[in-house]
Parts: structure tokens; C-alpha cells; sequence
């Protein structure tokens, strides 16, 4: 991905881009591998669904490295963003700089399902159970195996190309 000082929702005519600038969310962090197959990639285009297995639906750009990480059976964590973590977010978006790469933009803890961020207070390790091609993102579906659940008071949203607070 390259970085740019353009608009990420320009006014322009992709009416699409708009709409889902526009839907807004909460701001995840995925991570996938260990060492130096480790991955990553900001989220904001994601879903939980109950049930047994409960699952994780999300969207990923298919030429990212997370999505080369991926594959039905591998693991990996999904783990929820605060305020203070803007600046990861847009590291591992690719959106800034981030010399020795976006691993260095925080602090780490390896697991059985990929690297988790030690500060984030809310996160699942999950299981990837299906893969699919949906327009111009790589569908990803996950069955939660474990999840951590804590305070969210300052929970990093974003909406229209911009950070945001609750």
C-alpha cells in the first residue's frame, strides 16, 4: 500500500467508497504468524455473529501480507483499538511511516495464534474457517476460539476517513 496525502473517502465518484465511509466503526487489529512470517492489518470492516462456534467476519485488501498469512485452519487474533493506538492503526494500515515495520509500533506477546498487542483491552483469538473473494476484499470468516472482553471508555472508531471517539 503506498502512502499518500490524499483524501481516503474523496468526494470523487466512487459512491461505494462513500457508503462504507460513512458506516463507521470500531477500529481492529488483525495479526496472523510469528517471527518473521508475522502480520498484521488495521480493520475496520468487521462483524461477530453468536452461535456455536460464535464467529468474526471480516474484509481484508487480498494483496496484503495478512491476507497471504491466512488460510482455512491457520490462526490468528483480532483485537480491538483504543484512542492512544491511532498511531499503530495507521501503521499497520500502511497509511504512515513505520521504520523496522509496524511490529515496532507497539508491544507484542507471541501466542498459539499470532502476535497479540499487550495494551488492547478487548480481543479474540480466532480460527479461520473460510476464505472467500467478494469484490475487491478478501472475505474472512472466523470462529472466536477465545476472547477477552475489557473496558472500552476510549475504544478508537472510524468513520469517513477520520479517527473518532465514541
Amino acid at each position: 500500500m503506498s502512502i499518500h496525502s490524499s483524501h481516503p473517502f474523496p468526494t470523487s465518484e466512487d459512491p461505494v467508497r462513500r457508503l462504507r465511509g460513512r458506516l463507521g466503526g470500531a477500529v481492529a487489529l488483525v495479526t496472523a504468524g510469528a517471527g518473521e512470517d508475522r502480520a498484521g492489518l488495521t480493520v475496520s470492516s468487521l462483524m461477530v455473529a453468536g452461535g456455536e462456534p460464535a464467529s468474526v467476519l471480516f474484509l481484508v485488501d487480498p494483496d496484503s501480507s495478512l491476507a497471504e498469512t491466512l488460510e482455512v485452519g491457520s490462526r490468528a487474533v483480532v483485537q480491538l483499538l483504543a484512542w492512544q493506538h491511532r498511531g499503530l492503526a495507521e501503521a499497520f494500515a500502511g497509511t504512515s511511516p513505520a521504520p523496522g515495520g509496524p511490529f515496532r509500533t507497539g508491544s507484542f506477546a507471541d501466542s498459539a495464534w499470532g502476535p497479540r498487542l499487550v495494551d488492547a483491552t478487548a480481543w479474540a483469538s480466532v480460527t479461520i474457517s473460510g476464505l472467500r473473494e467478494i469484490g475487491w476484499s478478501l472475505e474472512v470468516a472466523a470462529a472466536i476460539d477465545e476472547i477477552e472482553i475489557g473496558s472500552d471508555e476510549e475504544a478508537l472508531l472510524h468513520r469517513r476517513g477520520r479517527w473518532a471517539r465514541p
